[in-house]
């Protein structure tokens, strides 16, 4: 099942964009000054991606970097590394061993040598969100690609703030019927800010809102077990971070809020073989991060 992007990696992400990291202040204590990347292990409670709730405790690369023209945020899991409720499958019992998620960006004002700045728009990206589960079997694989425009906002504020709206082409997912086609839009809000500091490290609150429109999938012929559609054309997952860092360590618990997760119908029923089921899509999952910079 998709996972999150998740964890203070992303809280740095963004706080890159207006202070300098611990890694550029202290280049000597990191293996790079601008690839700026961590471990972590991340427990996750009734995430909503699937049509079953998920609660998994996960291994995590996570990685960003803003340099000359190139913004990039991404992780890599272990799905269920550290083990996981029983309806959930991952690295070690047959599930997938691998899933990922990245967003380079791209910046068409420093690739042009243009400023394109204009009003509160600082500046303009080509952006991309591209996320992949290797998954053990093609039923349970997905390689997904949202391409389109992004900008950084000048809010006037002591936050960061960027928006990305994509054009989505799905190729595998999860045998759904949307595959290997063009299928819908997504429009993606990202902000950031501090908040104190607070035993000896810097306290910060992180945003960021996934919202999924114009899929096929609510129009296929893909029904519940009471013959309603089980699955919809729109989604959203919005998440909320806070996040203390220190120059190596970090720490987070994050609330995301999902409607409709992963395109299902919440409250239809369903059987996968072991009795009917309640689809619970809309709700929240909580996650708890604690992360190794490095």
């Amino acid at each position: 099942m998709k996972k999150i992007v998740l964890a203070a990696g992303a809280a740095l992400a963004l706080s890159g964009s207006f202070s300098a990291s611990a890694a550029e202040t202290k280049n000597n204590e990191y293996v790079s000054d601008w690839w700026h990347q961590s471990v972590n292990v991340v427990a996750s409670a009734d995430t909503r991606f699937g049509p079953q709730l998920r609660n998994d405790t996960y291994l995590e690369y996570e990685a960003f970097a803003k340099k000359d023209w190139f913004d990039f945020y991404g992780y890599i899991d272990a799905p269920k590394f550290f083990g996981g409720d029983s309806t959930s499958r991952g690295i070690w019992d047959h599930g997938s061993p691998l899933f990922m998620e990245i967003e380079p960006r791209f910046s068409i004002d420093k690739l042009t040598g243009t400023s394109l700045a204009f009003g509160p728009f600082k500046e303009w990206y080509f952006a991309n969100n591209y996320i992949y589960d290797m998954g053990r079997n093609q039923a349970n694989r997905q390689s997904t690609w949202y391409m389109g425009l992004g900008t950084d906002i000048e809010t006037g504020l002591p936050m960061s703030l960027s928006l990305n709206v994509y054009a989505k082409y799905q190729w595998q997912n999860y045998g759904a019927s949307n595959e290997n086609e063009w299928d819908g839009y997504r429009f993606k809000v990202k902000y950031f800010v501090p908040i104190t500091q607070l035993w000896g490290g810097n306290l910060s609150y992180i945003g960021f809102t996934n919202f999924d429109w114009g899929s096929d999938l609510g129009d296929d012929n893909h029904l519940d077990v009471n013959g309603r559609q089980a699955r919809t054309s729109n989604s959203i997952a919005s998440s909320h971070i806070l996040s203390l860092n220190y120059d190596h360590w970090h720490y987070s618990a994050v609330a995301r809020y999902f409607h409709n997760g992963g395109q299902w119908n919440d409250d239809a029923e369903l059987n996968f073989g072991n009795g009917n089921f309640n689809v619970k899509s809309d709700g929240f999952g909580w996650y708890l991060v604690v992360g190794y910079n490095f």
